[in-house]
């Protein structure tokens, strides 16, 4: 008896490489399909990151019943309590976000655009002058108090950017009682 050869057939050869390569064709077609949008995502992680950014400065700002100039700005309890005007949606004439005298509310960012992302200083960011941002402030109902009570403010920050990228967020900010403990 002769033994048994073990081994591959020249057809079988051809099959196994034929096979592997149209694998190989479908992973190499992955491959350049992530490269050629790499760039995609990046730009919108960028305005993702502008538009945080000018959220939370938003955010952060007071959000009481008078001007920050107000003398009783820190004790008023209600609009009528201002010792001048109180505190109305956008900002107070001559304010702006970069020279004095600033913003001092988070109202006073309603209507806020830009077009080249700068940082506070006014100093453009390199690599950004493709984007552009816009914030709208609106009283808001959330929770329990309604937005005609005044005392909540939805924050929309619209970030644009090249490739048609644009990215919105939303955030809130309320109204505490200045001399209250929390």
């Amino acid at each position: 008896m002769r033994a048994r050869l073990h081994g591959l057939s020249l057809v079988e050869l051809l099959i196994f490489i034929v096979v592997v390569s149209a694998a190989l064709a479908g992973v190499l077609q992955v491959f350049v399909q992530a490269t050629a949008t790499s760039a995609d995502p990046l730009l919108r992680r960028q305005a993702l990151a502008i538009a945080e950014s000018l959220l939370e400065e938003v955010q952060l700002m007071p959000f009481t019943w008078c001007d920050g100039d107000d003398a009783n700005v820190e004790t008023a309890t209600s609009a009528a309590a201002c010792a001048g005007t109180p505190e109305a949606t956008g900002p107070e004439a001559g304010e702006n976000r970069y020279a004095v005298p600033q913003f001092d509310h988070a109202n006073d960012y309603h209507g806020y655009a830009t077009s080249g992302i700068v940082d506070i200083n006014q100093a453009a960011v390199p690599g950004l002058s493709a984007y552009s941002a816009s914030v709208s402030v609106a009283s808001a109902a959330l929770n329990t108090l309604t937005a005609g009570s005044g005392d909540a403010l939805r924050i929309t920050v619209t970030v644009s950017g090249p490739g048609a990228t644009q990215v919105t967020l939303e955030g809130y900010r309320s109204r505490h009682a200045p001399n209250a403990s929390l």
